[in-house]
This record gives structure tokens, C-alpha cells and sequence, in this order.
């Protein structure tokens, strides 16, 4: 279920901002490899914080 919900998401951001997706990977090659990492590490622990929120209130 979680994955086809992922796959809902980047869909419509492929299907409604292709441009902005196009300007958002360009931002990503001009940042540093550093900042790329933290920038994944954050959104790692964002969706782990979602998850374990998720299981807690029993979604």
C-alpha cells in the first residue's frame, strides 16, 4: 500500500510539474554532493518520524 501510494505522489508531480521537476533536478546538480546527503538524510528521518507517527495513532 505504501509503495503504491509513493508511486501516486511521484506521478503527479511528473503528470503536473514536469518543468518543475526539470528546474528542481537542475538545483540538485548545482548543490554540493555534501548537501545532496543531508538533504536525503532529512527526508529519510521526515518519513521514518511520518511512519513511526502513523503506527503510534494507528493509522
Amino acid at each position: 500500500m505504501t509503495l503504491g501510494l509513493v508511486m501516486i505522489v511521484e506521478g503527479l508531480v511528473y503528470a503536473l510539474a514536469p518543468s518543475l521537476l526539470e528546474r528542481m533536478l537542475e538545483l540538485l546538480r548545482s548543490l554540493p554532493e555534501n548537501a545532496v546527503r543531508q538533504i536525503g538524510a532529512l527526508v529519510v528521518v521526515a518519513g521514518l518520524i511520518l511512519v513511526w507517527l502513523a503506527f503510534r495513532l494507528g493509522v
